[in-house]
């Protein structure tokens, strides 16, 4: 099995602490929002939680459509619907400050395999120990992350224990992302795949 590692990601890039940009983020339904209006506190919300209509409902303005939108288009939205009728060249700030919406899958040699919720940006040691860990029979130099691209079905592999000695990047991962630590099930799964790729490579189409 050619082995494919995180050495010279190109698509994904390592996580940054303390929750990096959140520019091309799409909030979603249950995320908690952060909506502060400069110098205005009535209008201003530590945390607002996304309905199941994918609204959050505000004073003034009423129900806003959150789902679906980047932070700074919602924060558009709220400013132009203030300056409408009540504020003049309001300042808005949306941040999402947890990202419920946003589950990833950890299966495979891990303790806990199942489904989890995000809490804000996420690498993939943090994935893997949110399944509280491999397993005793982990490969950990095949790990294999499947993602959703532009409609495309892509898998990437990453040899953890590189990661884990600073040998490489811990990348980022992103939602509806399905993390499987190496089992025989795995193998026989992307065998073909996985030792079709060249090596360093990052994700491809399978």
């Amino acid at each position: 099995m050619t082995q494919v590692t995180a050495a010279r990601p190109v698509d994904l890039l390592p996580a940054q602490g303390g929750g990096g940009s959140q520019s091309d983020y799409r909030i979603g339904v249950g995320d908690k929002l952060n909506i502060k209006v400069f110098q205005v506190e009535d209008l201003s919300f530590e945390e607002m939680v996304v309905d199941s209509a994918g609204n959050v409902q505000l004073p003034l303005i009423g129900s806003v459509q959150s789902a679906g939108f980047t932070p700074a288009e919602m924060s558009a939205e709220i400013a132009r619907r203030l300056s409408d009728r009540y504020l003049r060249d309001p300042q808005v700030t949306v941040t999402v400050v947890e990202a419920a919406s946003q589950k990833i899958t950890v299966d495979g040699a891990v303790t806990k395999p199942g489904v989890y919720v995000m809490r804000g940006q996420t690498s993939l040691l943090q994935a893997v120990a949110m399944a509280e860990g491999p397993s005793r029979v982990a490969d950990l130099s095949t790990v294999a992350v499947f993602r959703t691209i532009e409609g495309q079905r892509s898998v990437a592999v990453f040899d953890l224990n590189a990661i884990r000695q600073g040998r490489s990047p811990d990348p980022e991962v992103l939602g509806d992302d399905i993390i499987v630590v190496d089992t025989s099930r795995l193998q026989t799964t992307l065998r073909d795949v996985v030792g079709a790729l060249p090596a360093l490579s990052v994700f491809r189409p399978y």
